[in-house]
Formats: structure tokens, sequence, C-alpha cells
């Protein structure tokens, strides 16, 4: 059920269907001549996340102007290989390092052939050794060190 709404969402998000006062369970269940009946029963916590979901996704397109990509530093913490036990290992990294450094940006992605965890926007190597040293002394991340990578920064 969880893919079908998710394969929903991503649908008509996709084909444009945007409006700013229903939510996509609104949409679903609107009236209407030759278009059948469908009734959601659902836990009110699942309309305020898609309505969340919504609303971020909009604003991805506004932020996509206030941010730049440029060249700079991550710290990897976490290398594995194409399975889901090491994305399931990467999520769990990335979750670790979030509760322990909330201030720092924590990207947990596939990189074929591999899965990995990387933490922070550095511009400068030394912003992201100082991080390293920070991340190293907590003694849970064993595959610790600092990356060139494509960083994401407020425009200025």
């Amino acid at each position: 059920m969880k893919k079908i709404i998710g394969l929903l969402v991503f649908l008509l998000i996709q084909a444009g269907i945007h409006t700013s006062a229903q939510s996509i369970i609104d949409h679903l269940q609107k009236d209407g001549v030759g278009l059948g009946s469908v009734t959601i029963h659902q836990d009110d916590d699942i309309a305020a996340l898609l309505n969340s979901d919504l609303a971020s996704a909009k604003g991805n397109r506004s932020t996509a102007s206030t941010t730049v990509k440029k060249q700079g530093y991550r710290v990897q913490v976490y290398v594995g290989n194409n399975t889901r036990a090491s994305k399931n290992e990467a999520s769990r990294i990335a979750s670790d390092v979030r509760n322990k450094f909330p201030e720092l940006t924590v990207y947990a992605m596939f990189n074929p052939p591999r899965w990995l965890c990387r933490v922070g926007d550095f511009r400068t190597i030394e912003e992201a050794h100082a991080a390293m040293r920070e991340i190293r002394k907590q003694g849970n991340f064993r595959e610790v060190s600092v990356v060139k990578d494509q960083i994401v920064l407020p425009v200025e």
C-alpha cells in the first residue's frame, strides 16, 4: 500500500498536479462524473507527512536558486558495497552522525558501485580535517577520511 501511495505521489508530482490547498489524498478522493469512488482510511499523521512531502517538493524548486554546488570537501564515514545490508548500514551510520553532530549535513548515497555516508559541506581541507578529528574522537566510526566532493553552499 505504501508503494502504491508513493508511486501515486511521484506520478502526480511529475504530471504537474500541484495545488496549494489540496493534498494527494484530497485529490484522490475527489468526486466527479465518470471517475469512480476512492475512500482512504488512514491515520492523521500520514496525511500530515504527505502534505509536508508535497510542501518540501515545492520548496526544493525554490532552494535550487538559493544554493550553489561547488568543489569542496566532505568527511567520509562509511564505504560499503552495493548490497541491501550496506544500504542499511549507511543509513544507520548517517543517523548516528546526525544524532552526535546535528550541526553537520549528512549524506547517505549510492555512488555506483558502493554505498557511502559523507558528512559536511566544507570549503577548505582544513575545515574538513577539523571535523574529521571531532568525528574520530567519538570512536564509533571506523572509516573516517577527508574526500573531495561537490558541496552545496548557500548563495551569498
